[in-house]
């Protein structure tokens, strides 16, 4: 191999792609990139961080690098779409998101979770614990919320507005403490 030609290879090392098609079947993602003018590569294989996964769109944008140099083998070792992107983020804060925008955001103020109009659902656990001095609700809190359940506004007001009979006959009156 002569200078020139080892001197091309490093220079097409390492190359910007859009991303055309995408395949999550398998145990690496692969992806059909778009490169220079009319370079297009199939099975391209994608790393991700352990632990992390998400499947981008078509049109997102890629940073690969080719084992050896050959154009034959590209591995993407990053994706990012700048259309879903959060911004404005502080220096050392961390955001998971998707296309939906929906996040977790780990700020300087503390833990987000944004459901963005979606559910948020925690399954196949056996408890929740919450260890805070105070749980704040916007809104109704209900038990029992697959059947008949009821929600704590619904048991205040019984609780308030209850009545039963007395030890010497007749009813007595509603609460004097409400809930």
């Amino acid at each position: 191999m002569n200078l020139k030609s080892t001197a091309s290879r490093v220079m097409l090392m390492v190359s910007k792609a859009v991303v055309k098609l995408i395949d999550d079947s398998g145990g690496l993602q692969t992806l059909q990139i778009a490169l220079l003018a009319h370079e297009t590569r199939d099975k391209a294989r994608r790393y991700q961080q352990y632990g992390f996964s998400g499947k981008p769109h078509s049109g997102a944008v890629a940073v690969v690098v080719f084992e050896g140099g050959s154009r034959d083998h590209p591995l993407i070792i990053a994706v990012d779409d700048p259309r879903f992107r959060v911004r404005g983020l502080e220096d050392g804060e961390v955001v998971v998101y998707d296309d939906l925008g929906q996040e977790i955001r780990l700020t300087r103020a503390g833990i987000i979770v944004k459901g963005a109009g979606k559910p948020i659902t925690i399954t196949d656990t056996p408890k929740v614990r919450i260890e805070t001095p105070m749980l704040e609700c916007t809104g109704e809190i209900k038990d029992l919320c697959d059947g008949d359940g009821k929600t704590m506004s619904g048991m205040r007001s019984v609780f308030n507005d209850h009545d039963h009979s007395g030890d010497s006959g007749g009813m007595t009156g509603k609460t004097n403490q409400e809930m």
